[in-house]
């Protein structure tokens, strides 16, 4: 029983800062939604920073399995990054809740929004990096500094699927990975 209510509460938790943010999410409305007294929700969290933090780590943890299902073993790094990084970008903009977070970010500048939002950019380069470092001691890529090539490829596909769309027609996914082939990855090609 404690466990649904713990459940419970996250689900309802993250219904409500998916449709009103964090800064306009209150216990009440939390303990409203989820159908419980505030006082449960303070039995499995010490504060809306604590159950917003189990949220966003569930939801990292949902980004990566995201990205290792659209590899394939057979592909060649290349493919496996692009498959990876469009998938967790395409995350980023079908789950409700990164949706608000990057829309208060953008209008409100929240800072604990852009503490998360940046504890989101950090996991996705840190394993853009261990990826890199595999493709390196498997000799598939050159020697190169796998964190800045991994902070740069994220950059490059955030500037290639988010910034580029607010002024030109999208890409298409084709188009993306052939432009990242083309100005970043034949330079590490062996």
């Amino acid at each position: 029983m404690m466990i649904d209510r713990r459940q419970s509460i996250i689900q309802a938790a993250t219904k409500s800062f998916s449709l009103f943010g964090y800064k306009a999410t209150t216990m009440d409305q939390v303990a409203k939604i989820a159908n419980v007294g505030k006082g449960t929700i303070y039995t499995f969290f010490k504060n809306k920073e604590e159950l917003f933090d189990q949220i966003v780590s569930t939801m990292i943890i949902e980004m990566k399995e995201v990205a290792e299902r659209a590899m394939d073993g057979r592909q060649s790094f290349f493919e496996k990054a692009h498959h990876a990084l469009y998938r967790i970008l395409e995350f980023r903009t079908e789950h409700q809740l990164m949706i608000k977070l990057l829309q208060e970010e953008k209008e409100m500048g929240t800072p604990a929004v852009q503490e998360v939002l940046e504890q989101v950019e950090t996991t996705i380069v840190s394993y853009i990096k261990q990826k890199i470092e595999e493709a390196i001691e498997k000799g598939e890529i050159r020697e190169c500094d796998p964190e800045i090539t991994a902070f740069l490829l994220f950059k490059i596909y955030i500037a290639l699927v988010s910034d580029w769309e607010k002024r030109h027609e999208s890409l298409s996914k084709e188009k993306i990975a052939e432009l990242i082939e083309l100005y970043f990855l034949r330079g590490l090609s062996v």
